[in-house]
Parts: structure tokens; C-alpha cells; sequence
């Protein structure tokens, strides 16, 4: 027997015994964390994007000739992107959208306790972008500076993350031999490999024939002398960075925080 009282109670008499069901609030319940679930899907669709768009920038838009974008857009397929997402994505990238013209832009600046901060973002509204960016790091502190201000203090890289696994010997001679600048191989998870930005889908295709689970190729802004920040300072920097991070027009950020 049921007996509706109100739009969102339920009253269930089984068995002598009667049981109260907020019917109402369980829904609520289940679109609160669809909501959420939804959120962190567009968060991870966001960063894919960026990703795709980063790799079609540096080596071209064609899959087949450029590892590092079939890897990003791998990944987007892993996590169910629609293709249309993916090819809107390279069209960004290699200036094929209609109608909309995008320029890469690189700001500079400080962040709070005078961390640098390198900007890059591709834009079809430098103003808007600007104004954002200055926004952001205002309020956490920080200032956006010339051109130049802090870049002297980075350097490109080309950085290629492998997963440890059975062939993490060979992984590290193909490297050698490829003549990558540095390997790290002491962490407990990944094997990284640095080479110079040109150097890097050359480098990532002798890998990939290995087999092996590459989980990370791109082209990155390296600091050469960090700064070590108190535990609460270095969280104020890396709220600053996910905060820059969610403009879509920013495509990456990159500081000289150790």
C-alpha cells in the first residue's frame, strides 16, 4: 500500500511497518551529482582541448605526421570527446575555423611573493584576455609585467612522460640514442625524457615503437632557477595557476616555483 502525502514524502506500509522516502530530495541528490560529475567532464574536455590545440600548434594538424597530437587526441577518444570536438579543436589550432581568427599571445608577470609567471594563450579578443588575465593575478596578489619581464628566466623543452613498466631499459636507450638532454628515471611511476622543442615528435616516434604507455608529449616552459615557497605560499601559487587555467583562453602557465 502507498499513500502519497505530500509532492516530495513517500509513506511505505510493508509488513506492519512504515517507512518515510524523501522522493524529492533523492532526485535532487542525483542531479546534484550529475551536476558535479558533468563539471568535472567539461574541466577534463577543457584540458584535452588544450592539449589537442597546443600539439596542432607545434607539429601541424595531421595525426599521422604529428605523434604528439595523435597522442593528445588519443586521449580525447579515451574519454569519449565527440570527433567534432577534436577537429573543432585542430581547427583552432592551424587557423582553419571560419570566420574567427585566433593569435598566440605569451603574458609575463609575478605572482604573490614574486613567483614569475609565463602566460600562454591563444586569443581571438586581446583585450578581453588581457583584461582577465591582469584580473587574476591582481587578486591573487601578483601583476602583470612587459614583455620580457620574466621570460629570460625560462627556457623550452620538449618533455615526454613514459609509464614504468617491462621495458623501461630499452625505453632509456632508444632515449640515449636519440640523444635526449636529460632522463630522469628515479621516480617511482615514470620514466621522463627532455629534449629540445624540435627534437621532440622525432624523439616520441623512436618511443612509441616500442610499445609502451606514453602518457604525456609536449613542448614546455622550464624554469632554470626555482624558488622554494613556505607550504601555504605554494598553494597560493598553485590556486593562482588552476584560476589562470580555467580562462579558455589560456593554454598553459607555467611558473619558477619548485
Amino acid at each position: 500500500m502507498k499513500i502519497v502525502l505530500e509532492p516530495d514524502v513517500i509513506i511505505s506500509k510493508k509488513y506492519g511497518v512504515i517507512t518515510k522516502m524523501a522522493g524529492h530530495s533523492k532526485w535532487a541528490n542525483i542531479k546534484r551529482k550529475k551536476g558535479a560529475t558533468d563539471a568535472k567532464r567539461g574541466v577534463l574536455f577543457t584540458k584535452l582541448v588544450k592539449d589537442i590545440v597546443t600539439a596542432a600548434k607545434q607539429g601541424g594538424g595531421d595525426p599521422e605526421m604529428n605523434p604528439s597530437l595523435r597522442l593528445a587526441v588519443k586521449k580525447a577518444r579515451d574519454n569519449s570527446m565527440p570527433m567534432d570536438n577534436i577537429q573543432r579543436a585542430i581547427d583552432k589550432a592551424t587557423g582553419n575555423l571560419k570566420g574567427v581568427i585566433f593569435e598566440d599571445i605569451v603574458y609575463e608577470g609575478y605572482g604573490p611573493n614574486g613567483v614569475a609567471v609565463m602566460i600562454e594563450a591563444m586569443t581571438d579578443n586581446r583585450n578581453r584576455t588581457v583584461s582577465n588575465i591582469r584580473a587574476t593575478l591582481g587578486k591573487a596578489g601578483g601583476n602583470l609585467g612587459e614583455s620580457g619581464t620574466v621570460g629570460w628566466m625560462f627556457e623550452k623543452k620538449g618533455i615526454i612522460v613514459i609509464e614504468k613498466g617491462s621495458k623501461d631499459d630499452e625505453v632509456i636507450e632508444v632515449a640515449m640514442e636519440c640523444e635526449a638532454e636529460e632522463i630522469l628515471d628515479e621516480l617511482d611511476d615514470v620514466i621522463i625524457v627532455e629534449t629540445s622543442p624540435f627534437e621532440l615528435n622525432r624523439v616520441l616516434t623512436e618511443i612509441e615503437k616500442l610499445d609502451v604507455n606514453v602518457m604525456e608529449s609536449k613542448v614546455e616552459m622550464i624554469a632554470s632557477n626555482e624558488v622554494e615557497l613556505s607550504e601555504d605560499d605554494h598553494q597560493a601559487i598553485e590556486d593562482l595557476v588552476e584560476k589562470l587555467e580555467d580562462d579558455d583562453d589560456v593554454q598553459s602557465v607555467y611558473t619558477n616555483l619548485k
